[in-house]
């Protein structure tokens, strides 16, 4: 019974910085919910998808960011996670409409997809409505007009927090490649790209879409200096270097 009465909870991908690049889908949801969330760090009350998404957010929508804490502990994320779905569920028994805004895409290396989890959990009978964004690495293979696969070639997307060691271990079967998350551990992104003979067919996209947008042609750069957190690479195996 009490099913009739949830509102809906949409997940919005509102793309890599251009507001433009929005869905139509998405900006006509914005428009009509009564809350807007979206995550911020613990350390500020900033948020990169509301800014991003702000021209489309009507001015007295009530947006609220909810604090996600920059750690590996597991157990802390994950009480976090379920305390930012109960917080949802919360309005959704209001039977309120509400807009979890993420950058890029919804469910790409999104936080909207571990809340997800525990909304369908906790409330399995609150409708959910996901709608797709564009990820960063689209736009940025578009902003340097670069086929991301062709023909029968792979894609391989990785987190590069950890650096290169998983595409050291999947190169064997990988075409192509795209390191999101580059900014830290860049310099084994970049050696591990070498040892798999992708480097010289390797670009870095900085802040994609944005104003201080920066294209790296020469990926080994980023060795000497510390890339932007909004860094990612897109990377392709050379096949004549392989070994016969």
């Amino acid at each position: 019974m009490n099913t009739l009465h949830y509102g809906t909870l949409y997940g919005i991908g509102v793309g890599p910085g251009d507001p433009d690049l929005i869905p139509l889908k998405s900006v006509k949801i914005i428009k009509r919910v009564d809350v807007v969330f979206a995550a911020s760090s613990t350390k500020n009350n900033h948020s990169q998808a509301v800014k991003i998404a702000a021209p489309h957010i009507p001015e007295n929508s009530d947006v609220r960011l909810l604090p996600f804490p920059m750690t590996k502990d597991q157990a802390e994320k994950e009480a976090c996670w379920q305390a930012h779905a109960r917080t949802i569920i919360t309005e959704l028994e209001k039977g309120h409409d509400v807009a979890f805004l993420t950058l890029g895409d919804s469910l790409t290396y999104a936080t909207y997809g571990y809340v997800l989890k525990y909304v369908l959990a906790l409330a399995p009978g609150a409708p959910v409505i996901t709608v797709p964004g564009i990820t960063a690495y689209q736009a940025a293979a578009a902003r340097v007009n670069r086929p991301l696969v062709e023909g029968e070639e792979s894609l391989l997307v990785l987190s590069g927090v950890e650096g290169g060691h998983r595409l050291r271990q999947l190169s064997e079967i990988v075409d192509n490649v795209v390191f999101m998350k580059a900014y830290r551990n860049a310099g084994d992104i970049t050696d591990a790209l070498e040892e798999k003979h992708m480097l010289e067919n390797s670009v870095a996209v900085a802040n994609c879409c944005l104003a201080n947008e920066e294209v790296i042609e020469d990926i080994q750069t980023l060795k000497q200096r510390k890339p932007g957190y909004w860094t990612l690479i897109l990377a392709k195996k050379n096949h004549n270097h392989e070994a016969h």
